[in-house]
């Protein structure tokens, strides 16, 4: 095959592996239009246009959506550069979500059969926590909330977790920290829509694993985090200002539900 420019369509699709109804429909939508038409006005693509290509494929690989990609790719380079550091930190949560799980299967496989199915105690919770210990709150804890469903419903709930369970807990609670602290690192508010979904992510994580928390709920939890040194401080110890940044977001989620 010819390596010349410039390109016909069927040349370009050959040299991609991309068929050539993926590059009339890239043509189509205006992500990629060839700069050239031969004497049959058929399409001809320039160096220039297969480094657009490049781009083009490389946005989709890493999971840009087409519309998406052709707006960033006309749009200022700091905007690329904005929408690229998103990803780069979304990805750094999922490589430490995966590292994690693969942690934790290591940590079952190395157990012996049948050992991680057992209830757990309040030491093995703290050790699993390092060193956290949720039972010096147990007694305000049980003043607050103790008649109410939602006490009830993790009382009953978190009596049956097991090691693997515990382990998962903390797991994906420290995805979302993660999440928090790169809105934080990017300078997005806590009052955003990017922040308020990750925290209507936080409320489904208590609604997974605790209990069924209302709006108000989340919203008195918001206030705890901040209003309570011992909550703050422990909060902190993921990241600097993360209780204060959490707790924003998750009121205004609260404010957002009506």
């Amino acid at each position: 095959m010819s390596q010349r420019a410039p390109w016909t369509v069927g040349e370009v699709a050959d040299l991609t592996r991309l068929s050539i109804r993926t590059l009339h429909h890239y043509d189509a939508i205006g992500l990629l239009r060839p700069s050239g038409r031969s004497e049959g006005n058929y399409r001809l693509y320039t160096p220039a246009d297969l480094g657009r290509l490049h781009r083009v494929l490389t946005f989709r690989d890493l999971g840009f959506p087409l519309a998406e990609i052709a707006r960033l790719l006309d749009a200022p380079a700091v905007e690329q550069l904005a929408a690229l550091n998103l990803r780069a930190a979304l990805l750094r949560t999922e490589l430490g979500r995966v590292q994690r799980q693969l942690e934790q299967v290591t940590s079952l496989l190395g157990e012996r059969p049948g050992e991680g199915a057992f209830p757990m105690n309040n030491d093995d919770i703290k050790e699993i926590f390092d060193g956290f210990d949720h039972q010096q709150y147990e007694p305000e804890v049980q003043e607050r909330w103790g008649d109410t469903d939602a006490y009830r419903q993790s009382a009953e709930r978190t009596r049956r977790y097991t090691k693997a369970d515990w382990t998962r807990i903390k797991a994906e609670g420290e995805a979302l920290n993660a999440q928090y602290t790169a809105l934080m690192d990017r300078g997005v508010s806590p009052t955003s829509t990017e922040a308020q979904a990750v925290a209507a992510e936080h409320r489904a994580y208590f609604q997974r694993w605790f209990y069924d928390p209302s709006v108000e709920m989340m919203r008195g939890l918001a206030a705890m985090w901040v209003q309570d040194e011992r909550f703050t401080r422990n909060i902190d110890r993921a990241r600097s200002g993360l209780a204060a940044y959490q707790s924003a977001a998750v009121t205004a989620w609260a404010d957002a539900q009506g």
